[in-house]
């Protein structure tokens, strides 16, 4: 038995303790992993850096560590969706504004926009088990993980596959059958097929394959967010948007992007920023992240942008520790045109859009425990939509 096979048997035996140990265990090994790899870190402090240029490298810090916590938690629950009964995961995971999906659900074809936010493998496992729609699956170098994970994804009757190399034909065709798609858009893919639009007011390489296939099958686009919380994960929809995409497609691209934004000022820590989300850029601009070399992660997923990087190799990153802090000092001072590394009172998030305006102040976690949390165990809610 391999090593990879080995790794998967010790996942699915945790995978039956009680959530609470989950979460401690998830929390500790978050702290093993923002201390361990480095060049993840390195990348969420540059891009925190660009999209929060008013916030102190103290509280940069801090939700960096947040984030790695809520990251490894994912890692561990993913194996609960995987492998434990649908009664487990349908109290794990609850589900808020369903009527918004209700309204469109086999009446007409309907992509569900879920952002990159740690929580989106929960969301869409726990939506299968009560409704049949699609997500996309990038084929992994590992082929064991490969083949667990593309199970793991298809576990549940409503649940439909497709794979990314086979491009956006089968997508196309299952939307005009009207099955929803679980469409995740929002990662640096290239140049191709993508046009560069304000992220918190920095230029991001962002796919229109929401407007294109909207366009292309008139679906209707129902936002989708899953946030983790103390027990467990929320899923909530947002109303569709009203003609959406219309005739400008960068316009429709900005839309999705400020939808985003907003979301992402509601739980920061809990946003995807491991990933070189600005790595792309226009003609003439330099590289952000400097020397920090691409991580071959052991295990990704794509649904039209990847999923997340489930782990990288920590024995290459403790030997070249020293080095990679360099590189990530040298890929940070690069970005130094937008880096404003003026402390901000009270923990809070003010992030420039780019056009002078400046958005609401978010409150960092206050125990550096990652919890993401408001009263009574709520995630908070806020900014626009």
């Amino acid at each position: 038995m391999n090593v990879s096979r080995l790794l998967l048997a010790l996942f699915r035996r945790m995978s039956g303790l009680p959530y609470a140990w989950l979460r401690r265990l998830g929390n500790l090994a978050g702290v093993v992993l923002y201390y361990c790899v480095p060049r993840r870190r390195n990348i969420a402090r540059i891009n925190l850096r660009l999209c929060f240029p008013q916030m102190s490298d103290r509280e940069r810090d801090a939700l960096i560590l947040a984030h790695c916590k809520f990251f490894a938690r994912s890692f561990l629950d993913r194996f609960v969706l995987w492998y434990q009964p649908i009664e487990r995961i349908r109290e794990m995971v609850q589900i808020e504004d369903a009527h918004y999906f209700e309204a469109h659900a086999g009446k007409e074809p309907m992509i569900l926009l879920a952002p990159h936010f740690l929580g989106m493998d929960a969301g869409g496992s726990r939506l299968s088990i009560d409704h049949t729609m699609f997500t996309m699956f990038a084929n992994q170098k590992n082929k064991v993980f490969n083949e667990e994970m593309r199970k793991g994804r298809a576990r549940f009757s409503g649940a439909i596959v497709l794979s990314r190399q086979d491009g956006l034909r089968g997508a196309i065709r299952k939307l005009r059958e009207g099955v929803p798609f679980y469409f995740l858009p929002d990662m640096d893919l290239g140049a191709r097929d993508s046009v560069f639009v304000p992220f918190f007011g920095v230029k991001a390489a962002t796919v229109t394959s929401v407007g294109r296939l909207a366009q292309m099958t008139r679906a209707k686009v129902v936002p989708c967010v899953t946030l983790m919380t103390d027990t467990g994960y929320r899923t909530r929809f947002y109303p569709a948007w009203d003609g959406y995409p219309g005739d400008d497609l960068e316009a429709a691209t900005r839309q999705m992007n400020a939808f985003i934004e907003a979301r992402v000022l509601e739980a920061p820590a809990q946003y995807l920023w491991t990933h070189k989300r600005f790595k792309t850029r226009p003609p003439g601009e330099r590289d952000y992240y400097g020397r920090l070399r691409d991580v071959d992660p052991m295990t990704t997923t794509d649904l039209g942008g990847a999923e997340t990087v489930i782990a990288a190799d920590t024995a290459a990153d403790t030997e070249q520790a020293g080095q990679q802090r360099a590189a990530g000092a040298a890929g940070e001072t690069s970005a130094g045109e937008r880096m404003d590394t003026q402390p901000v009172s009270g923990q809070a998030v003010q992030a420039s859009t780019g056009e002078g305006a400046v958005r609401p102040a978010v409150g960092m976690p206050a125990d550096g425990a990652g919890e993401q949390t408001g009263p009574g165990g709520a995630v908070p809610r806020g900014g626009r939509a």
